[in-house]
């Protein structure tokens, strides 16, 4: 069943029924990360065409705590590798964008805009604002361009502010996996220690769960099936 679909008041029985067959380790692991997890930051990446690029990204996201991620495909397809990305990407939600002969682009960015999110284009070309003073007042979703050419020009066109990464070196920019993890490592320290309230409301920690014990437990569908019958 779908989880929209099932009342907050069985969601959580259905979590405490199925929890039976899950170890009080990973039970505690699960409260614990819920309590860090946020979509006040969110990452959207458009075009990332290398397999470790993506997948390291991923793995990034869930460890600074980032619990969805934006996937735009409008002419490469968005490929993991798990060995890099070591199972991350069963613990966040990738939401992808992939609709034939759509502007795949421009409906990452309705979306985003509709959520209620300020757009942030990372690029090395524009003197607006760094990790370490990028205003944090609103939700925040930080735009990350194709390896080689960055953004596209679309993608730049609705942002509502410019992220830099500080560059010492001859080089450009960094890689683009090197830059998630740069952006996030400081934006997330920062929000943290802010009285901002950027945890998870208290349904959205219930859909995750449930989301996350469905994946350890196995046969969860059969399991579910004989709730349903009981309850």
């Amino acid at each position: 069943m779908i989880i929209n679909d099932i009342p907050n008041d069985q969601k959580l029985d259905l979590i405490e029924y199925l929890s039976q067959f899950v170890s009080e380790n990973k039970l505690q692991l699960f409260d614990k990360v819920l309590a860090q997890r946020t979509r006040f930051v969110t990452v959207a990446l458009e075009d990332i065409y290398q397999s470790h690029n993506a997948s390291a990204c991923l793995r990034t996201c869930d460890c600074f705590g980032v619990q969805d991620i934006h996937v735009i495909e409008n002419r490469n397809h968005y490929t993991i590798n798990p060995d890099i990305a070591l199972g991350s990407s069963k613990w966040i939600n990738l939401l992808r964008y992939n609709k034939q002969d759509d502007n795949n682009t421009a409906g990452c960015i309705e979306s985003l805009k509709s959520r209620g999110y300020k757009l942030v284009a990372t690029t090395p070309h524009r003197e607006d604002f760094t990790p370490f003073n990028l205003p944090l007042d609103d939700p925040v979703a930080l735009l990350f361009g194709t390896e080689e050419t960055g953004l596209s020009e679309e993608a730049m066109d609705c942002a509502d502010y410019f992220l830099r990464v500080p560059i010492y070196g001859f080089t450009e920019s960094f890689n683009i996996s090197v830059s998630v993890a740069l952006v996030l490592y400081n934006i997330m320290e920062r929000l943290r220690e802010t009285d901002i309230d950027w945890q998870l409301e208290k349904e959205e920690k219930l859909d995750i769960k449930l989301h996350w014990v469905r994946k350890v437990v196995k046969k969860h569908k059969l399991l579910e099936k004989k709730f349903f019958e009981i309850t």
